[in-house]
C-alpha cells in the first residue's frame, strides 16, 4: 500500500500593501519642486536682461554723443565698431556666466538668483541717476531723429526761458493760481488733457487774474471766439444753454475744450495746438499760415510769427515747468545753480515728458 503524501495548501500570507499616492499629490509634488525652479530661473533672466538693457543703453548713449556727426571715419564707422564691440562683450558675459553658473548652483540652489537680483538693484539705483538719465537723452536723440531733435531744441528754449524768468514773479503766479487750481484740474480732467500745461495756458492768458480785455478776451482764459462745437460740447457737459464767461468753472471748461479741439486738429502736436489756441480761428487760423508758408511743424512755423504767437508755448511751457517743480521740489530751483539744470531736466516738461 502505498501511502499518499498530501501536500497541504500553505497559509494564505497577508501581504502589506504600501497606500497608493494620490495623483493630485504627486502633482502638487512636482509643481511645487519644478515651480520654484522656474521662478527663481525666471527671475534670474528677468534681472540680467534689465541689467543687459541699462548696459547698452549706457554704452550706445555714451557712444552717440562721442561720435555725433554725419563723418563715415569720425561718425558712422566708429560708432558701428562700438555696436560690435558691445554686442561681443555682452556675448562674452553671458558665456561666462553661464560657466560658472552651476558651481554658484552646487554651493547654493538660489545663489545665481540672488546675485542676478543683486546686480539688477545696482544697475537700477544706476539708471535713476544724472549720468544715466544724460545717455538716454543723447540715444533718444539719436534714434528719435529730426522729430527729438525738434523736441530737444524747443525744451531748451523753455529750459532757457525759465532760467531767465524772474522766480519771486513766478512765485507770486503760482499762489494767484490757487484759488482757480480746483476747477483748471477738473476741466483737465473731463477733456483729457494735462492739467499742469492747462495751468500754464491760465498764467499765460491773464496771470491768473480774470477780466474783460481790449482785444475781446473774457476770463481765466481769455476766451475770445471758440468753435462752436466747443461751447455745444461744454454746455452740453454743464446742461446749460447759456454760458457765463466770468463763471470759472464755465471759462476752464471751455478752455480746456478749446485746447483739447487744437490738440486734435493739429495731431497731437503739443506746441502747434497751444499756438493755434493762441492764434484762434481768425483768417483760417494757423492751419491756414502754415499752408501759406509751407511750414510742417513749429520749428519751421516759429521764424514767420510775431514776437507774441511766436514765444505763447514757450511761455506756456515754462509757466507750466514752474507749477510742477513746485509739486515735485517744493520750491522754485534756480536752473544754473549746481547740478540743478540736469535735474531740472531729468523730472520735465509737462505735455513733453513725465516726471522723472
Amino acid at each position: 500500500m502505498i501511502k499518499q503524501t498530501i501536500k497541504k495548501k500553505p497559509d494564505k500570507i497577508t501581504k502589506r500593501i504600501k497606500p497608493k499616492t494620490s495623483t493630485k499629490a504627486l502633482l502638487q509634488g512636482f509643481l511645487l519642486n519644478h515651480g520654484r525652479k522656474a521662478l527663481l530661473l525666471g527671475g534670474e533672466i528677468l534681472a540680467m536682461t534689465g541689467v543687459a538693457l541699462v548696459a547698452v543703453i549706457a554704452a550706445l548713449g555714451q557712444a552717440a554723443e562721442r561720435f555725433s556727426g554725419v563723418g563715415l571715419w569720425s561718425s558712422l564707422v566708429p560708432f558701428a565698431c562700438v555696436v560690435l564691440v558691445l554686442a561681443v562683450i555682452l556675448f562674452l558675459a553671458f558665456k561666462l556666466w553661464l560657466k560658472v553658473r552651476p558651481t554658484m548652483v552646487a554651493r547654493t540652489g538660489n545663489l545665481p538668483s540672488l546675485l542676478a537680483v543683486l546686480i539688477a538693484l545696482g544697475a537700477g539705483w544706476f539708471s535713476t541717476g544724472l549720468v544715466f538719465h544724460h545717455e538716454l537723452a543723447n540715444l533718444r536723440l539719436l534714434v528719435g531723429g529730426v522729430q527729438e531733435a525738434e523736441r530737444t531744441t524747443l525744451s531748451h528754449q523753455v529750459y532757457a526761458a525759465y532760467r531767465r524768468a524772474d522766480l519771486a514773479q513766478l512765485q507770486t503766479l503760482l499762489e494767484r493760481a490757487k484759488p482757480y487750481e480746483s476747477a483748471i484740474r477738473e476741466a483737465a480732467s473731463i477733456y483729457g488733457v494735462d492739467a499742469e500745461v492747462l495751468m500754464g495756458v491760465g498764467a499765460a492768458e491773464s496771470s491768473f487774474l480774470p477780466r474783460d480785455s481790449k482785444d475781446g478776451g473774457r476770463g481765466l482764459f481769455q476766451i475770445t471766439a471758440p468753435p462752436k462745437e466747443v461751447l455745444e460740447r461744454v454746455g452740453k457737459q454743464l446742461g446749460e444753454k447759456s454760458l457765463d464767461w466770468r463763471n470759472t468753472r464755465h471759462n476752464a471748461l471751455i478752455g480746456a475744450a478749446t485746447w483739447r479741439f487744437y490738440l486734435k486738429e493739429m495731431k497731437n502736436d503739443l506746441f502747434l495746438s497751444l499756438l493755434a489756441y493762441n492764434i484762434g480761428p481768425k483768417n483760417g487760423g494757423l492751419i491756414s499760415i502754415m499752408r501759406q508758408y509751407g511750414a510742417r511743424d513749429f520749428a519751421t512755423i516759429q521764424p514767420y510769427l510775431q514776437n507774441l504767437p511766436r514765444d505763447y508755448p514757450i511761455r506756456v511751457l515754462t509757466a507750466s515747468l514752474a507749477f510742477r517743480l513746485y509739486r515735485v521740489e517744493g520750491h522754485l530751483p534756480r536752473y544754473e545753480e549746481g547740478d540743478n539744470a540736469m535735474r531740472i531736466q531729468r523730472i520735465g516738461i509737462p505735455g513733453l515728458s513725465k516726471p522723472g
